[in-house]
C-alpha cells in the first residue's frame, strides 16, 4: 500500500517515517503541500494515488486559537473537511488525528469514544468541527484522539516538547512551577507510530483513543522527568488560577483506549512513565538533542 504523509517533519510525521519502508510512503512536509491550498491537495493525491492519506497537520497553538479562531477553522475544519472529498474521490483510506481538547474535562474517570464531546476553547471546537467533517462525508477513515504528545524531533510551531522545556529549564538553574491541577496522559509518539501503522493495516475504520496509559498532572509529569533524568531542581506547584491563559483547559483529559482495545492485531499502549524512560534512552542517542 501507498502511503501519503501530511506533516512528516513534524514531532509525530517524523516517527511516522520510520516505520514505513522509503518505497511504501510520499512524505510531504509544509514547505511541499500546505493543506489549505485545496488546488494543491487535489492535483497532488490525483497525481500521487495513494491508498492511505496521513494528516498530521493541525493548527495547535491553543492560546493563539483564542486571538485566531478563523485560522484554527481553516486548518483544523475547513482544510479536513476538503481533504475527506479528495480522499473519497480517489478512494484513499483518509487517517486524522484529534485531541483531548474535544471533551469539557469535568468527567471523574477517563474519557471513552462513547463520551460527548463538548470542547472549552476555540482550539478544541475546531478540532471537533474536523472530526465531524469527517464522519459527515467519508466512511473509509480513522479519527486517532492524542493526548499530550511529545517526540524527539519536537513540535514543529514550537519548536520543542514539555520534556525538553523541563530539561532545559532545570539546567539553567531556574525555578520552574508547574500546574497540579490538569491531569492528562502523556503520550510520546515513537510508541504512536508502529501502532498507527497496524491499526491502519486492519481498516477498521472508525473513532479511536490512542494515548499511554494512566494519567498524571502536569507538575507530576515534571516530577517524573527530573526524578529519571536525576535531576533536582527547585520545582513547585501552581493552580491553572495562579497561571492564567487565554484559552481555557480541560481539568481532566484523560482517554480511555477502549476501541483500540478490541482491536488484537495492535500492541497495547504502555503505562505514560515507562514511555518517558524510552524516551530520555533515545534522546541522548538523537542528533537532534545534541
Amino acid at each position: 500500500m501507498k502511503t501519503l504523509l501530511i506533516g512528516a517533519d513534524g514531532q509525530l510525521g517524523t516517527d511516522l517515517t520510520k516505520v514505513y519502508a522509503a518505497d511504501q510512503l510520499i512524505p510531504l512536509t509544509i514547505t511541499d503541500l500546505d493543506v489549505c491550498d485545496y488546488e494543491k491537495v487535489g492535483e497532488i493525491f490525483r497525481a500521487s494515488k495513494p491508498d492511505v492519506v496521513i494528516n498530521t497537520a493541525a493548527y495547535h497553538r491553543v492560546d493563539e486559537c483564542e486571538t485566531y479562531p478563523d485560522r484554527a477553522l481553516a486548518v483544523n475544519a475547513l482544510a479536513v473537511r476538503n481533504l475527506a472529498l479528495v480522499c473519497k474521490e480517489i478512494n484513499a483510506i483518509l487517517v486524522h488525528f484529534s485531541t483531548d481538547y474535544v471533551f469539557d474535562g469535568e468527567a471523574s474517570r477517563p474519557y471513552t469514544e462513547h463520551d460527548t464531546p463538548r470542547p472549552v476553547s476555540a482550539y478544541g471546537i475546531s478540532k471537533l468541527t474536523g472530526e465531524l467533517f469527517i464522519r459527515y462525508l467519508y466512511d473509509r477513515h480513522f479519527i486517532l484522539r492524542l493526548c499530550g504528545l511529545y517526540g524527539v524531533r519536537g513540535s514543529m510551531e514550537k519548536g520543542t516538547n514539555f520534556v525538553e522545556t523541563m530539561l532545559k529549564l532545570a539546567q539553567e538553574g531556574k525555578e520552574i512551577k508547574v500546574v497540579n491541577d490538569q491531569t492528562l496522559t502523556p503520550t510520546y509518539t515513537r510508541i504512536l507510530a508502529p501502532r498507527i501503522k497496524a491499526l491502519i493495516a486492519t481498516q477498521r475504520f472508525g473513532l479511536y483513543h490512542m494515548t499511554c496509559d494512566g494519567g498524571c498532572s502536569w507538575y507530576e509529569f515534571a516530577q517524573a522527568i527530573f526524578e529519571l533524568s536525576g535531576l533536582t531542581p527547585k520545582l513547585s506547584p501552581t493552580t491553572s488560577e495562579q497561571y492564567k491563559t487565554p484559552a481555557k483547559r480541560p481539568r481532566y483529559s484523560v482517554l480511555e483506549n477502549e476501541n483500540l482495545k478490541n482491536v488484537p492485531s495492535v500492541e497495547p499502549m504502555p503505562f505514560w512513565r515507562d514511555a518517558l524512560k524510552d524516551y530520555l534512552e533515545e534522546r541522548k542517542a538523537s542528533p537532534l538533542r545534541r
